[in-house]
């Protein structure tokens, strides 16, 4: 993780929680007390986070909260884990704890859910792939997380990469046209990739020679067909409505990628909690 991309990210989400000041905290506390705390796991999850962003929080707020023993992203734990240990002014950890946990506790839902998807087709030469349907903000961090649990990232955002899909196809009036235009003004580097719903697409992309075809919303046994038609002569992407029950069949239709929105816009945020290791020492 890039601190230099990273760490405006975390000052913005601090300043929000934070803003004029913990009143509360303020109040009980001084500068002078000092705390240890842990982050620990409710439940089985796998792990992402804990050193490069929950630590940073902390590291930004106060130099002297000190962070260790952090889980490697992408480690499976079960429920009681020690997942960081936390030391430091009292006041700096109160007012870290929940915009730390509010982010490792959403990244380690999804790389535990990209976890569920990759083991599903481990065997198979195929990756698990992340779309752009991620929360305003938090791309970076979510992105980030679909790694830790082995999965792949699709195009970070609209400028690296082209990917013409139905509506671009609709207002253009055909991928023809879509792929003329874009060749037209696009450098010669940029892959070209196209979504189709159907084998007439697929043939059309297959004329023009676009470098990866995108088979939205097809079953299985139309997947199977396309890729035997394109034989090679793209990468071939299955997308939208993949999930745990179908994606090993999607799989096994010999496709190179599955890319799955569901891997950050519909996981389940892990429960993790800060426990103090004792009682914080009072001045």
């Amino acid at each position: 993780m890039d601190t230099f991309l990273l760490d405006p990210i975390l000052r913005r989400f601090l300043a929000e929680d934070l803003e004029h000041g913990d009143i509360t905290t303020d109040a009980i506390f001084s500068a002078e007390d000092r705390a240890d705390a842990s982050f620990i796991a409710r439940h089985g999850m796998v792990v992402a986070g804990m050193k490069s962003i929950a630590d940073r929080v902390f590291a930004l707020l106060d130099s002297e909260v000190r962070c260790s023993e952090a889980v490697a992203d992408g480690t499976r734990v079960e429920s009681g884990a020690v997942l960081l240990k936390i030391s430091g002014p009292t006041r700096s950890m109160l007012r870290g704890e929940r915009v730390a946990l509010n982010l490792v506790q959403r990244l380690c839902g999804i790389a535990t859910r990209t976890r569920a998807f990759v083991e599903l087709v481990r065997d198979l030469p195929v990756v698990i792939a992340d779309t752009r349907k991620t929360t305003p903000g938090l791309r970076l961090l979510e992105k980030y997380a679909v790694r830790a649990g082995g999965g792949h990232n699709h195009r970070y955002s609209l400028s690296d990469g082209v990917l013409i899909k139905d509506n671009h196809i609709a207002a253009c009036g055909s991928i023809t046209e879509a792929v003329r235009r874009v060749r037209s003004r696009v450098p010669h580097t940029i892959n070209i990739e196209v979504e189709t719903t159907n084998m007439a697409e697929v043939e059309e992309c297959l004329r023009l020679k676009v470098g990866l075809i995108m088979l939205d919303n097809m079953s299985p046994e139309l997947m199977q067909g396309a890729v035997a038609l394109i034989d090679g002569r793209a990468l071939v992407e299955a997308s939208g409505g993949v999930n745990l029950d179908n994606v090993r069949a999607i799989a096994e239709s010999g496709v190179d990628i599955i890319s799955i929105g569901g891997l950050t816009h519909s996981a389940p945020a892990c429960d993790i909690g800060m426990d103090w290791d004792e009682e914080p020492a009072h001045s």
